[in-house]
């Protein structure tokens, strides 16, 4: 499944629909890299301004059907992807105990599919939906691969003061954006009308988040097959913010050089025009940590402020490729959007705070 804002809607020659009333731009420029522009981190030299950094290569392997696999590393996660039922699938690692997979944050047409914490397992065996086919599974090691090197900003990277962890900080391989020696999902521009709140369904205090991430873009690009990690921003349990869907060349997160915010693929139907925050972590039980949630009210402010949006409006958002309306509010989560429990009970509570400390 390509979701709406991968390349196919991308392409399509549909002329955006009118944008929604109060999400006029400014023209302030949004972000600023202190050491200059992120660099390649496929150069051989290290540019002006950065610091080589050594993260582990993200290994996969690949297996279809639902018979037990063994694979030949220990693996972080497994990513599953089926055709049919959405609901009713299962895995059992090492421990030998059988476990329902849940419905996870991303969604796709006609089936399911979730990521899975393996717990360093290297064996695993899938249970699918009653008539479900085409099953595919992706064991991820995000840790113990060989070593990487990345060309990362020497100098803290921000957005209006709010500091961030680029893509080359966070370690993602930007080869894993190219299918058949191209962008796989090419970069389209529309301008921000709404921001979504999601968690990424994964086990709650993360020993290392950074790999957490890289098992997220590798399970969103390849398994999915959309190109890039789903979300613009991510944010861990410390507070530490980090930079999702790839941009461009230039030092502004997310936007482009006029203002326009990239298509990500976090709320299918209604991802362009539409920023996507995850927390990382589990938050259907558990409420997101101080730290992350004073991040996430210090993005939404910076991001609403310079872009000219009320954080506690209500809105009639226009998708700007097929013209698709849908009444919402400015900050939502995305259970607005679609059927599902993401972003986790607690933190869906918790975003009328968000939107009245955003506005202050």
């Amino acid at each position: 499944m390509v979701p709406e804002g991968a390349a196919s809607a991308l392409v399509s020659g549909v002329e955006p629909a009118s944008v929604a009333a109060g999400a006029a731009l400014t023209p302030v420029v949004f972000a600023a890299t202190d050491a200059g522009s992120t660099p390649d981190t496929s150069a051989d030299a290290a540019p002006s301004g950065t610091t080589p950094e050594t993260f582990p290569a993200t290994r996969t392997a690949t297996a279809t059907g639902t018979a037990p696999t063994t694979t030949a590393f220990a693996v972080s996660y497994v990513g599953l992807r089926w055709t049919g039922d959405p609901d009713g699938a299962g895995i059992r690692l090492a421990d030998g105990n059988w476990q329902q997979t849940g419905s996870g944050c991303a969604t796709i047409d006609g089936g399911g599919t979730v990521l899975v914490a393996a717990d360093e397992a290297t064996t695993y065996e899938v249970k699918a939906p009653a008539g479900a086919t085409d099953v595919r599974s992706l064991a991820i090691d995000c840790t113990r691969g060989p070593d990487r090197t990345f060309h990362v900003p020497s100098e803290p990277t921000r957005v209006r003061g709010v500091r961030y962890l680029s893509r080359p900080a966070w370690g993602a391989d930007e080869a894993k954006r190219y299918k058949d020696g191209k962008v796989n999902s090419p970069e389209a521009y529309y301008p921000l009308q709404s921001i979504t709140v999601h968690h990424t369904d994964t086990p709650n205090a993360d020993p290392d988040p950074a790999a957490t991430v890289r098992g997220i873009y590798e399970y969103h690009a390849i398994t999915l097959d959309w190109g890039d990690i789903g979300y613009h921003f991510l944010i861990d349990e410390a507070g530490v913010i980090y930079e999702g869907r790839y941009s461009g060349d230039d030092p502004i997160p997310a936007f482009d050089p006029d203002g326009n915010l990239v298509t990500a693929f976090h709320t299918a139907g209604f991802n362009s025009g539409n920023l996507g925050i995850a927390l990382i972590g589990n938050l259907v039980d558990q409420a997101p940590t101080a730290a992350a949630k004073a991040s996430l009210i210090r993005l939404i402010k910076v991001i609403t402020r310079f872009k000219g949006l009320d954080p506690q409006a209500k809105i009639t958002y226009t998708n700007p490729v097929n013209g698709v309306k849908k009444d919402n509010e400015t900050i939502s989560g995305h259970r607005d959007w679609l059927q599902t429990d993401c972003p986790g009970r607690t933190m869906y509570d918790l975003l009328g705070e968000v939107r009245s400390a955003a506005a202050r």
